[in-house]
């Protein structure tokens, strides 16, 4: 007798092992392995950041966004080649693993950019069996017919589903759970967006974190210019962390380090600086792109959910949830000991299994024999 698949409250945190890009961009039949810490290298043009596009789509499929909202430029995820059939449709695939209490689950979806923005077909599968699957049978109606899993060996027709979401992250309203076959579409539907949930796209940019910043939510936006912002909350919420930050910092700025303090001014703005132990202080304005692309990159991985602008599964605890990071241009700026001390410090916090990084490199021959990083190599 089959044995139902364990629930989400088991200790294992459900996280994306592999990304596909079937037809996206200017990749073809893709598979990209993803582990604890991830660095995609490879020289410009090569597909790094459609890739770690294609990443960050899925997660707002799976937090419920439309199409529309993940894919704001739909005809540039169409690879380049492909020709229009003969009602003048193109669009592109995509897809991932997410591993778990349920096991391997594999999402597939398939999107119509041209004439118009649409999910044509969706599957969900775990153990070779397929648990969800939708098509388009009708164009002129914006729905697909969506069938699932319920006890025998193929999918039941069960109805409509639109066709500008992603039916897996609907399963949870649409299928009852009475029966052993609904239970194990639920778990594997609730692992894949739970996977793909709690997804933050980073790429600093020094130009913004300069000068004085407005005080607001104190979230980290993707930009890092609200830095000085977010580190006036940080210091203040929880000294170790801000410690481990300062540390962080010391090692990968030239100087002494024995402070990172932000303070609020007159006129509602926050300024933040490197103290230096000596009664002097050296405002971020001050700080080469490096230096602060270092500074904010290690913010990000010693924070979490809770700090930065990201869109966590409320409903899951936060034990049970995984942060992924995802950084184009990881190196960009940074020196040698920088890239370094921020790949150690990555792989320190990504072993612990609370976040995930997926990094974009020109080149990863520097992260040569550091453990728990998965390498891979993309070619143009």
């Amino acid at each position: 007798m089959t044995q139902p698949p364990a629930p989400l409250t088991s200790l294992v945190r459900p996280r994306i092992t592999e990304l596909r890009l079937s037809a996206f961009a200017g990749h073809r039949r893709a598979a990209l392995p993803l582990g604890p810490l991830t660095l995609l290298a490879g020289p410009s043009g090569c597909g790094k950041s459609s890739a770690l596009r294609a990443y960050e789509a899925l997660a707002r499929l799976g937090g419920g966004a439309a199409l529309g909202e993940a894919f704001p430029d739909p005809v540039a995820c169409v690879p380049e080649r492909a020709r229009p059939d003969a009602q003048r449709r193109r669009g592109f695939r995509i897809g991932c693993t997410a591993d778990g209490p349920a096991g391997p689950v594999r999402l597939d979806v398939a999107v119509q950019a041209e004439p118009c923005l649409r999910v044509v077909g969706e599957r969900l599968t775990a153990g070779g069996l397929v648990l969800l699957e939708t098509a388009l049978r009708d164009p002129g109606k914006r729905a697909v017919q969506a069938a699932w899993h319920t006890a025998g060996p193929a999918p039941v027709p069960h109805g409509p589903l639109p066709d500008d979401r992603l039916g897996t992250a609907l399963l949870p309203l649409r299928v009852a759970g009475r029966t052993p076959g609904q239970r194990r579409v639920l778990a594997a539907a609730e692992q894949m967006v739970v996977a793909l949930r709690s997804v933050f796209a980073c790429d600093p940019d020094p130009g913004r974190m300069r000068g004085p910043v407005p005080a607001g939510s104190g979230r980290l936006l993707g930009g890092c210019g609200n830095l000085a912002d977010v580190l006036w909350r940080t210091r203040a919420e929880c000294a170790r962390r801000h410690a481990q930050f300062v540390a962080a910092v010391r090692a990968g700025c030239a100087g002494p380090v024995a402070d990172v303090p932000a303070e609020p001014s007159a006129d509602g703005t926050v300024r933040a600086a490197l103290d230096r132990g000596d009664g002097i202080r050296t405002e971020l304005g001050r700080l080469g792109d490096g230096e602060l692309r270092y500074v904010a990159l290690a913010l990000v991985l010693l924070t979490g959910p809770g700090v930065l602008e990201v869109d966590p599964a409320g409903e899951v605890p936060a034990a049970l949830q995984t942060l992924t990071v995802l950084a184009d241009g990881l190196d960009r700026g940074l020196d040698p000991g920088q890239r370094v001390e921020l790949l150690r410090l990555a792989a320190r916090m990504c072993e612990r299994g609370h976040i995930r990084l997926v990094g974009a490199v020109s080149d990863a021959s520097w992260a040569a024999g550091t453990d728990g990083v998965t390498v891979v190599h993309l070619e143009p």
